[in-house]
């Protein structure tokens, strides 16, 4: 669970989390930690959508607008967002409304924003995302990949970034989300409650200590949350640094082939998250461990048979299975490299012969 949520902080382009488990396994606890984690955000001062003035691609028509009429728009620090989404939450009150009134009368184009404005460039969490309407996580998760949300009405649009980390949590004894829903989710873990007293016995000690002394609990654990916050941001400015080479896609595409996975979000899932684990580790190229790592997250809400329903495999065991099967690829002889040093090697090889 913690590796899942450090993976989506280190790269939101990953597709978020969903946490499932029986009720008391610090779900939301675990989420709502994350947020402590992330460094600050600039934004537009009194931007209802936490504009980024770095990225003016990304943009809200509301900061368009006041660009192209010249207003001078100050800066500011803010908080990384995290919004929790109500189980009752309407469509309208997600992605956000237009004045048609206003607009029609005056020809002004007025926007609510929704929870979408809210969580842009933050976190947002989602309590029991199975009990949420279908229809509104469908809207949910079109905005987490698309990164933005468009609302048009009676010929009317309002644009604005919907860039976010999303995470969900559920106890499926209370009902599971549909096979769409499930693949929509980029990463997927499965809590339990711990059975060793001596670790009840510590989770026990901690909340009593919180309780007696809030103050005194965050003093002792705060160079910890430092430490893991420094490591995320460092991480972040090495990501874009992080190679693969075909070979690494050959291993990626022969696991999910061999393991019966419907559809390709899975490979691209799997990609992004060994390239944001190997940036967590500090190295420039992923390796079958990474790809291991991202696998265990990314494959068992996807396989309907298969391993993941017989016995749960440990990151070694899909390492193991990762390196056999490219062994069997390249022992066959296909399909050749077309990328990164492994090309220049073969067209080295190539002038030497």
């Amino acid at each position: 669970m913690k590796r899942a949520l450090i993976l989506n902080a280190i790269d939101s382009r990953i597709g978020g989390v969903l946490i499932r488990g029986e009720r008391g396994t610090a779900k939301s606890t675990a989420a709502r930690a994350m947020a402590a984690l992330l460094p600050e955000i600039t934004v537009f001062a009194h931007s209802p959508f936490n504009d980024d003035p770095a990225a003016p691609d990304t943009w809200s028509d509301w900061a368009r607008d006041r660009q192209s009429r010249g207003e001078k728009m100050e800066t500011s620090q803010r908080t990384i967002p995290f919004i929790d989404l109500p189980v009752s939450a309407t469509e309208d009150r997600v992605v956000g409304t237009l004045d048609i009134e206003a607009a029609i009368k005056k020809g002004e184009r007025n926007f609510e924003p929704g929870v979408l404005a809210a969580a842009n460039r933050g976190i947002l969490y989602i309590d029991e995302v199975n009990l949420l309407d279908d229809h509104v996580v469908d809207v949910l998760l079109d905005s987490a990949a698309m990164g933005v949300n468009i609302v048009e009405r009676e010929g009317i649009s309002f644009t604005h970034p919907a860039r976010f980390i999303l995470v969900g949590t559920m106890n499926p004894e209370e009902g599971d989300l549909r096979p769409q829903l499930l693949d929509r989710f980029a990463l997927s873990v499965d809590i339990r409650g711990i059975r060793e007293a001596r670790d009840r016995v510590s989770i026990m000690e901690r909340n009593l200590g919180i309780e007696a002394n809030p103050e005194k609990f965050r003093t002792e654990w705060q160079p910890k949350e430092k430490e893991l916050a420094e490591k995320i941001i460092a991480a972040r400015d090495h990501l874009p640094l992080v190679g693969y080479t075909s070979r690494d896609l050959i291993a990626i595409a022969s696991l999910t082939a061999s393991l019966n996975v419907d559809g390709h979000r899975a490979d691209l899932v799997i990609l992004k998250a060994a390239r944001a684990h190997a940036a967590y580790e500090g190295r420039d190229r992923i390796t079958d461990l990474d790809i291991a790592v991202a696998a265990e997250l990314a494959l068992p809400h996807r396989i309907r048979r298969g391993p993941f329903h017989q016995a749960e495999m440990t990151t070694e065991e899909l390492g193991e299975r990762i390196q056999n099967l490219v062994g069997e690829r390249e022992g066959e002889g296909k399909p050749e490299e077309s990328q990164g040093e492994n090309s220049e090697e073969q067209a080295a090889d190539k002038k030497k012969a």
